[in-house]
């Protein structure tokens, strides 16, 4: 018989177009993947792809192609079109743990030669030394607060309180500031990126879309040479772009819009499925023939043996959830890191209003924080009235945004274990929390195996904010 064996195709030998080919050709070709490899070059690989990949569609091909892209100095706005692939890894600099420079921000390239270009990089210049400035006064609190451990250095010292005050004044960051972003994507995925990223409405994103082909194409130089701009998503965001003065609330911060009544039936019966030997129609009818006790011991044979690490079965996928939530910019830009949802963002706004930190107040900086803020929700009408996109670099992270989010049990499982941990920051524990009251509301025989801390939403609401 056969000898097993497992092994890399490296990257140091073979191209990512290469390696493409020599897994597509297995599927009609005997050879082992190192016989299929030697054989190919470059040129070969490039006709390959061509043939099949791009003359008769086999786009699943470019999935083998896999690609590390390393982003640097655009803008928070510009990364969440980067960002915006589910089948996609991303690693980003964190506004939690590093700190920012007075210029370590975008101008949109749009205000170029436009008369509002001196206020707006005028109104970044003030919240980035407001940002700089309630630094000392953040940490200086925090010092009086967690004391030094015996024999800790100061580089040690800083390095465990630093999140602890820098995770406060990041709310002062606009979405202009600058960071830096790590990617490792498919060629397939590129290519779906690209036609997003040229399509864009903001030039930034646009320009950084081009950049990134012209990268791209170095190492997969035909899997990506034919990502262009899009006629559907230019002229749909066209038709469904509306200008609005409509005056907006967010006192409804969370609300569950839309779940499956029969969700924990559904789950459980899947389950039942999934080991036996029944048509589903059966393992749901037997399911809910079943009184209290009966799904309650089904739950627990489901659920009841999940340790700290562990994921959930597939099965949980089976009852979803549509949230309207909103939330700060900063919890926004960690909520947007579960690609596993369905998520809507609306463009950022600075109408929904802010919140302030209890610590920025505490601190004795609570007049400065606000009037910064206030200064860039004028500058945002400024530049909303000339083009609501690029509006939306001036919007700090402290100011709320509305979002539609679409998930299921087993993706809330994640998020709200992993978002109310202990590490996580004040602002998504509190969207977690809320959303596993929610679900917990509607559907408490699963919801109760959720592994969350000891604290409320509302608890949140009062240890870290003066204002929400």
């Amino acid at each position: 018989m056969p000898k097993q064996d497992i092994y890399l195709l490296s990257l140091r030998a073979l191209s990512p177009e290469t390696i493409a080919v020599a897994f597509a050709k297995t599927s009609r070709a005997p050879e082992s993947f190192r016989e299929i490899a030697a054989e190919l070059s470059d040129e070969k690989s490039a006709q390959f792809h061509e043939k099949w990949v791009v003359g008769y569609g086999h786009a699943s091909v470019a999935e083998h192609a896999v690609l590390h892209v390393a982003f640097e100095n655009v803008s928070r706005i510009a990364i969440e079109s980067i960002e915006s692939s589910r089948l996609a890894s991303y690693t980003e600099k964190s506004t939690r743990y590093q700190k920012w420079g007075m210029d370590d921000f975008t101008v949109p390239p749009e205000l170029d030669n436009h008369p509002l270009r001196d206020e707006f990089i005028e109104t970044v210049r003030l919240l980035f030394s407001t940002y700089a400035e309630s630094l000392d006064p953040t940490k200086n609190l925090i010092r009086e607060r967690t004391p030094r451990r015996e024999n800790e250095s100061d580089e040690a010292y800083d390095r465990r309180i630093r999140s602890q005050y820098v995770d406060r004044c990041r709310f002062l960051l606009p979405a202009a500031a600058n960071a830096n972003v790590g990617m490792t994507a498919n060629a397939r995925v590129i290519e779906i990126t690209l036609r997003k990223m040229l399509s864009h409405p903001l030039a930034e994103v646009r320009q950084i879309g081009e950049r990134l082909k012209e990268a791209a194409k170095a190492e997969t130089p035909t899997l990506v040479k034919y990502a262009d701009a899009n006629d559907y998503l230019i002229e749909t965001a066209k038709d469904f772009s509306l200008a609005s003065t409509q005056k907006q609330t967010a006192e409804d911060w969370c609300s569950l819009i839309d779940y499956d009544v029969n969700g924990e039936e559904k789950i459980l019966a899947a389950a039942q499925y999934r080991f036996d030997e029944i048509p589903y129609a059966a393992a749901l009818t037997r399911v809910q023939a079943l009184g209290a006790e009966g799904r309650e011991a089904l739950a627990e044979s489901l659920l009841g043996k999940l340790g700290k690490y562990d994921v959930p079965l597939r099965e949980l996928e089976y009852a979803t959830y549509t949230f309207d939530l909103v939330m700060d910019q900063g919890a926004y830009a960690e909520f947007k890191r579960h690609r596993m949802m369905t998520q809507t963002p609306q463009r950022l706004t600075t109408r929904l209003g802010f919140t302030t930190p209890l610590l920025i107040a505490e601190a004795g900086f609570g007049s400065k924080y606000e009037a910064a803020l206030e200064a860039a929700s004028q500058m945002y009408e400024k530049l909303y009235a000339f083009n609501p996109d690029v509006a939306q670099y001036i919007v700090p992270n402290g100011f709320k945004r509305r979002v539609l989010a679409q998930f299921n049990l087993r993706e809330a499982f994640t998020f709200c274990q992993l978002r109310t941990a202990a590490n996580a920051h004040f602002s998504i524990r509190r969207v977690a929390q809320k959303i596993y009251e929610e679900i917990f509301r509607v559907h408490p025989l699963l919801a109760n195996y959720m592994k969350l801390r000891e604290e409320t939403w509302q608890s949140v609401e009062e240890n870290y904010f003066a204002k929400v």
